[in-house]
């Protein structure tokens, strides 16, 4: 796990990773010139054409909503190389083969299934690697057109931006996510980018701004008119915005509020979204202990010990790390030592 203020391996973590000049695209190049892919793979120019069409996208749509359970379930650290491996020697080599009504969503197809790769990459620690899926992603949300889908890799990667501690970045590439969209796209995609234009904000100490944002997202949280699932990107529910709550009052110190409002994020947590309740579970449980409710620390770490035995996340690791260093000075307190010896050794680095 890089450390906060750890510049990526493979570069500045900048907007100009975006742009042509950074690195070629690989889908900038003439069909059938055997161009190499960002994942090492190559397509050889004797191999038999083949057409790609909607049955294709319908394989890599349920493929990517396999691995996003598993994701959901474990952690970024399971299934990864199955991930990177289909997306390179499966949908890679029909990129080339898209033509007429299918090609729009093939592309979307496979810009989701590398935003995926990406976000497990972020959450396994090889932040490098996941820069480069999220910019593959762009690229391919630009050729399907889908301004939804661009906005959303650029979203997340102001979450990865922020994690890091790079927080101007964080604050360009929200900005960037939100104007992707233009004020257009469904109002729970919406919420979603504003919400983390809200954390950008805190973190860049622009307090205002940060709780003005806020107030914005719950609004058009309100104004959603499609249930979560119907929405790929941006399944935006009350308790992520509860969780974008907790983290943007957390940049901005309020620690014990911050803290209810991971609580109740986790607690409204679905059985499938153990890595995202693991997850916030900690981060509720290190808010508690700065805001001085070190029972409530302790409580809430012990009742994630068996979850987080399950999960290979660098994320979860890193953010229970954070909290058993923090709560050494209360190791004299009975609570603090048990949840101490239950959660010792449960972190595995995937």
């Amino acid at each position: 796990m890089l450390n906060r203020r750890t510049v990526l391996t493979a570069g500045t973590f900048t907007l100009a990773a975006l742009s042509g000049l950074a690195a070629v695209s690989a889908l900038s190049a003439p069909r059938g010139t055997g161009w190499t892919d960002g994942w090492g793979g190559r397509r050889g120019t004797g191999r038999r054409v083949v057409r790609a069409g909607a049955g294709d996208v319908a394989r890599i749509r349920a493929a990517t909503a396999s691995f996003a359970d598993l994701d959901d379930q474990y952690g970024g650290g399971h299934g990864r190389a199955a991930v990177a491996a289909y997306l390179a020697r499966e949908v890679t080599p029909l990129l080339h083969e898209a033509t007429g009504r299918s090609r729009p969503d093939l592309f979307t197809a496979a810009a989701q299934l590398s935003y995926l790769a990406a976000y497990m990459a972020m959450d396994a620690g090889a932040h490098a690697l996941a820069q480069r899926y999220y910019i593959s992603t762009v690229r391919l949300a630009d050729e399907a057109g889908d301004l939804v889908l661009r906005a959303t890799a650029l979203r997340s990667m102001a979450v990865q931006a922020t994690e890091l501690g790079h927080d101007g970045e964080a604050l360009a590439l929200a900005e960037a996510a939100a104007s992707a969209l233009a004020g257009q796209g469904p109002q729970r995609t919406q919420a979603w980018i504003t919400g983390m234009r809200a954390e950008a904000h805190a973190a860049a100490g622009t307090r205002w701004d940060a709780l003005t944002l806020l107030r914005r997202t719950e609004a058009q949280l309100e104004r959603a008119d499609s249930v979560p699932e119907s929405e790929w990107t941006g399944n935006y529910r009350r308790e992520s915005l509860e969780h974008q709550i907790g983290l943007t009052l957390t940049q901005l110190g309020d620690h014990a509020t911050a803290a209810r409002h991971f609580a109740a994020s986790m607690d409204a947590r679905r059985p499938v979204e153990r890595r995202t309740r693991t997850l916030i579970g900690l981060r509720a449980a290190h808010a508690f202990l700065r805001a001085g409710d070190i029972e409530r620390a302790a409580a809430t770490a012990v009742d994630l010990s068996d979850d987080v035995r399950l999960i290979a996340s660098a994320r979860v690791g890193e953010e229970l790390r954070r909290l058993r260093t923090d709560w050494q000075r209360y190791r004299g307190n009975p609570l603090i030592a048990r949840a101490d010896r239950l959660i010792s050794g449960t972190a595995t680095s995937p």
